[in-house]
Parts: C-alpha cells; structure tokens; sequence
C-alpha cells in the first residue's frame, strides 16, 4: 500500500519544504525555493490552495490525475488526499502555495461562510484557469496576506489576514463564473448528457431498482463531481441540480397520468418513489395540482 504523509499543522506543511513558520496558522510558500521531487501523497487536515505557473507532474487529487497548466489555482479543503507523481521524472515546481489552518477561520465571517466556496470541493479536473490579468490579481493577495504573516502578530493581524483570504476567494468565484461562461460550449455539451442521462434512465427499469436519481449519482455518471456538476447546472439553466431532475420526473409523470390504464401507485412505482403520498406530494408541489386532479382536468 502506498504510504500516504498526514500534514494536520501548517508547521508540518513548511517543513516538508524546509521554510519558516511565521505564523502557526496560515503560510504563504513560494516554490522557487522548494526542492526537486518524484512522488508522494498527503492527507491534508489543513485548506491549501495551489497556483501553478508551468507543469510539474501530474497531481493526483483523489482517484483524478491532472497535469498542471499555465495559471492554474487548485483548491484543497482539509480531509482530502493529494499528491504528485512524476513519472520518474525529477520535478522543480514553478508557483505559489497559500495553506492555512481551519482554527484561523473560526468564529469568523469567513469560517461561517467557507462551504459557499464550492470549488474547495471540485475535482482536480475542474481547476480554475486563470488570465494573465486574473493571475496578477492572485498573486497581489497572497502578497498582501504575505506582508500581514511577516509583521509582528497584534490585535489586527487575524483580521487583516482573514479579510484578505475572503478577498482572494471571492475573486476565485468571479473567476470560476468566467470560466462556465468562456466554456459554455463544453457545459451545453454537458448539459445535452445530462438530459440524455435522464431520458434514458426513465425510459428503462431503473427507476424500480434504484430509485429516483441523485445528483451525486448523475454527476458521477458524466465524471464530474457533485459540486461542480451542480454549479453548472445552475449557471447553465437557473435552476437546481434537483430541481432539473424533480422538473424531468413531472414531466414523466404527465405523460404516464395520459395513460388511463395506469394507477397514480402505479405511475409513483415506476418513477421510483417508494410510497406514493412522496409523488403526489412533489407532482403538487410542481404543478398546484395532484395527479388525480391533473388527470381529470385532461
């Protein structure tokens, strides 16, 4: 089994790369200084955020391999396993790393609001891309969070440097907007999956054996992860994830509630619903009407 290192501290994460710990809850790490590699893997209890100016090894980020590009920021939340494999190949990484510990963000604005950042839990695959301008921008907060590291802790030094990391991540949501927006090609190809996905899933028996389908099942199925998958979703259409899935059972359900043949039991079975009350009361909620009123009104 392959040996997995476990960074809990930002203390642990400086010295594996042989720099000085300024704070003990946040760093900013230039690579220039780091020393060449081949292989490892981390199990991360600290957020690390990654920004990569040139390829150095193929990051494996969970089971997904991704080679690094130009301008490239990937996001680790603390639980994640990450690594780099080289392929024998002896690596100098290029770009800056900023990590931080959870105990920096508590009881803060920002540690209310941190799983609004949903990139932190994006595949590596779905890194966000950056312009040379966006770059720049990037660089100038962790210069700004790396000034407040280097002066003499005070009664500002948490604030000033958590302001700034909230800063930053805003401006990463603005970039990733950016980014569905300049690959909104690719997303309607997605999206085009995604409904295909769903005909095909109704048309068929797995709805009796399965159940409805989640959005973590659907996104699974098109390689993407949940959180992604369902920002996409939303950018693309307005509406939820499971909105578009719940929207796509109705629609089902109307053209089923046409056969006379068929209960209202009969048709919630074959959606997937294991009690009928459970699809009457959502078909309801879409609709303002129940099946059987739907049914009698055409």
């Amino acid at each position: 089994m392959e040996q997995v290192e476990r960074i809990d501290t930002v203390k642990q994460y400086n010295d594996t790369l042989g720099v000085d710990t300024l704070h003990p809850l946040v760093s900013v790490v230039d690579f220039d200084g780091m020393p060449t590699y081949q292989y490892f893997r981390r199990y991360m209890g600290i957020y690390a955020i990654f920004l990569k100016y040139i390829r150095c090894g193929d990051m494996k980020y969970g089971c997904q391999p991704y080679d690094y590009e130009d301008g490239t920021l990937v996001f680790i939340s603390p639980g994640q396993v990450y690594g780099i494999d080289s392929k024998g190949e002896m690596i100098k990484p290029q770009g800056k790393a900023l990590v931080f510990h959870p105990d920096l963000i508590a009881g803060t604005d920002l540690g209310r609001k941190i799983k609004n950042y949903t990139f932190f839990s994006y595949e590596v695959n779905e890194a966000l891309h950056l312009s040379k301008k966006e770059r720049a921008i990037v660089n100038d907060c962790f210069e700004k969070i790396e000034y407040e590291i280097g002066q003499n802790i005070d009664k500002h030094s948490k604030t000033l440097i958590v302001s700034n990391i909230e800063l930053f991540l805003n401006y990463c949501m603005r970039f990733y907007d950016r980014q569905f927006i300049t690959r909104g090609h690719a997303n309607r190809d997605i999206l085009v999956r995604f409904e295909s996905l769903l005909n095909e899933y109704f048309q068929s028996d797995k709805c009796q054996v399965s159940g409805l389908p989640t959005v973590t099942w659907c996104a699974g199925q098109l390689h993407l992860s949940t959180n992604y998958f369902g920002d996409l979703i939303k950018k693309e259409t307005g509406s939820t994830a499971l909105d578009y899935i719940q929207s796509k059972v109705i629609d089902t359900a109307k053209s089923m509630i046409f056969d006379s043949d068929k209960s209202i039991s009969d048709i919630a079975f074959h959606l997937g619903f294991k009690y009928q009350q459970h699809f009457t009361r959502l078909f309801k909620q879409k609709t303002g009407k129940t099946p059987t009123e739907y049914r009698l009104l055409n």
